[in-house]
């Protein structure tokens, strides 16, 4: 199990990478093993206004459906179109090519009230 250390974390298994005013977000490792092959995503919309915490993105498993919240608040600047023909890509590459989607950050103080690794990791091994 992957916990790379430049990331932050939610306790709902997502995943973020901030850079300046972006974030990349995507689901962890730890959730992509939970929730089994995953088969359809379904992401925001570019330009679609996002509150952190808030549902904004959905993945399909073959164990099941599970929502997807924004961890930070902002603008949908992009989208990893990639997934629509290739959701597997989260299986295989969570912290890479399975990313879901960027936000423009409203509020990118935010990513601070978010887990580091540490205490991902430390949230994972009680589950």
């Amino acid at each position: 199990m992957e916990f790379p250390e430049h990331l932050r974390y939610t306790k709902e298994h997502e995943w973020v990478a901030a850079e300046g005013s972006r974030a990349r977000v995507g689901i962890t490792d730890y959730a992509q093993d939970a929730l089994g092959d995953i088969v359809y995503v379904q992401l925001p919309e570019g330009g679609t206004t996002v509150a952190a915490m808030a549902v904004c993105a959905e993945v399909e498993s073959t164990k099941s459906v599970s929502d997807i919240y924004a961890p930070v608040s902002g603008t949908i600047a992009d989208v990893n179109a990639a997934l629509a023909d290739a959701p597997e890509k989260i299986n295989d590459a969570p912290y890479g090519d399975g990313w879901m989607f960027e936000v423009e950050m409203s509020e990118p103080s935010e990513v601070e009230r978010l887990l580091d690794a540490a205490a991902y990791r430390r949230l994972v091994e009680e589950q």
